[in-house]
């Protein structure tokens, strides 16, 4: 019997969709704060709250790279669905996101998967 060579390690889905969702949910607070943060700098005012992580650097960058993902890396349906379920301001279930977007729910979970998918790609996560 011949074996199958495995050019892809094994990737736990669900870890993945995990630490992508994490990451998109700080990606909605981080881009608040790079903005605000511009906004200080054009008023010529620095750091007027108070600031406990030396992180600060990081924001920016990271922000941009998500944007890069969610600009390049996914199709309209994809960003769509993503933008629902993880980027609007009111928690969207499943269900209303498909039934919304006119998709049935194997195919509403098919581009959910591979955006998820794409995205952990782009950003260096699998």
């Amino acid at each position: 019997m011949a074996t199958q060579l495995a050019f892809f390690p094994d990737i736990d889905e669900k870890e993945v969709r995990r630490v992508v969702a994490r990451q998109l949910k700080q990606y909605k607070a981080l881009r608040v704060a790079v903005q605000n943060k511009s906004e200080q700098i054009d008023e010529g005012m620095e750091n007027i709250f108070p600031i406990l992580n030396d992180e600060q650097t990081d924001k920016p960058i990271i922000v941009r790279q998500i944007d890069r993902a969610l600009e390049n890396a996914l199709d309209e349906v994809e960003r769509d669905i993503i933008q629902r379920k993880y980027l609007s301001k009111s928690r969207m279930k499943d269900i209303t996101i498909y039934m919304d977007m006119g998709l049935t729910k194997d195919q509403y979970y098919i581009h959910k998967g591979e955006a998820i998918n794409l995205i952990a790609t782009a950003l260096g996560i699998i």
